[in-house]
């Protein structure tokens, strides 16, 4: 089994502020946490009131760490999700908190349904151990602020567990339903889609219930359950569509075949006019033109954008070599390059053409973008 790969780090999003690192990785804060804590300390000041009175302004102070504490059992969760996948070999970037909660960057994916499924699970289970200490806790017979602490660390975590264990992504329950079908099936893509699907019926059910709850309980539903429902709704069925839609494009490549999608070339001296190398290959029915040295060692491939930007009357003057990009490092690919690899080397050295080589080093032709993005275009349909 081939060990992960990882992808593109993804950039910070912005105002995010570092507030430390777990297991390794930084945590960041972003604004949108501020406004949540924010609404938090308002929302919980007259409930501190009520537990532990005569606080007067300080409340403030105390509900605002309450908000501190409950996302410090977040934090929890998505270490949990950390240190399991760097303990599995997959390399993990930062740990970040928004309004609705907090996500660990694992720069892999998974390469086994078994790794999918740890990874995953780890964080509900987790939430779930602090909740049942929680409620060992209020056994105990706590009073005031502490009380108060152990109570909100017992609904918030409860909460989380058993919501996180929905089996529809972007949630970690929609992984672990991921992972099944994927160690079912053999699939991870049927996986990915199963659980998509599930996630996007979630979405629905999220805001459906917004709507709904009133006739459950009795009450109108408010402003703010209507608003943070459709919230809600519209982050699965967002997370779950991106899942849905990505499946179904990796499935189609392994149809893309360097190989088969190859432009014949034509090897031409580096100081040879762009008129005469055009005409040359044009006479031979190539697709492509690299410059050579004088042994036959290719050392650029010619740009079809910069030739066809060069104008007719420049192009006997100037040499083949104005519009040729050199042979650096990613632009020289297997012959046998295909599927996800293809499209990996691709994004690693964005380039118009690669040359494509036998194994033992002899040119096979040129891979042109354009004729990738056709091709793959055309499996989709």
């Amino acid at each position: 089994m081939s060990a992960p790969e990882p992808s593109p780090q993804r950039p910070r999003q912005p105002g995010a502020i570092r507030i430390g690192s777990v297991a390794g990785s930084d945590v960041l804060v972003t604004p949108s946490w501020f406004l949540v804590a924010a609404v938090i300390t308002v929302s919980m000041a007259p409930v501190v009131e009520s537990f532990e009175p005569g606080l007067g302004a300080l409340r403030y102070l105390a509900a605002f760490l309450f908000a501190v504490v409950i996302y410090g059992s977040v934090l929890l969760h998505e270490a949990a999700h950390a240190i399991v996948a760097k303990r599995l070999g997959y390399p993990v970037g930062d740990i970040t908190f928004h309004f609705l909660g907090g996500a660990t960057e694992v720069e892999a994916e998974a390469v086994r349904p078994r790794d999918e499924f740890l990874i995953a699970v780890v964080g509900p289970l987790t939430s779930l151990v602090v909740a049942a200490a929680a409620a060992l806790a209020w056994w105990a017979g706590p009073d005031g602020l502490v009380l108060l602490a152990v109570e909100g660390l017992l609904w918030a975590n409860g909460v989380v567990g058993v919501l996180n264990m929905v089996p529809g992504l972007p949630l970690d329950g929609g992984r672990v339903m991921k992972a099944a079908v994927w160690g079912a099936t053999k699939n991870m893509h049927r996986g990915t889609l199963v659980a998509g699907w599930i996630g996007r019926i979630a979405a629905v059910c999220a805001v459906a219930w917004a709507f709904a709850a009133g006739l459950v309980t009795g009450n109108e539903p408010s402003l703010f359950d209507v608003l943070f429902g459709f919230l809600i709704g519209m982050f699965l069925w967002q997370g779950a569509t991106a899942a849905i839609v990505s499946a179904r494009m990796r499935q189609r490549l392994p149809q893309l075949v360097a190989r088969n999608l190859a432009r014949r070339t034509l090897a031409v001296p580096a100081d040879l006019s762009i008129a005469e190398a055009v005409r040359r290959a044009q006479e031979a029915q190539a697709g492509s033109i690299i410059t050579v040295t004088a042994t036959g060692q290719p050392i650029g491939v010619v740009s079809e954008p910069a030739l066809r930007a060069t104008q007719d009357d420049r192009r006997p003057w100037m040499p083949i070599s104005a519009v040729t990009r050199d042979l650096t490092a990613g632009l020289s690919l297997p012959a046998t390059i295909h599927g996800e690899e293809l499209i990996r080397a691709i994004g690693q050295t964005p380039a118009t053409e690669y040359l494509l080589v036998e194994e033992d080093g002899s040119v096979y032709g040129v891979l042109s973008t354009t004729d990738v993005d056709a091709a793959f275009q055309s499996t989709g349909r």
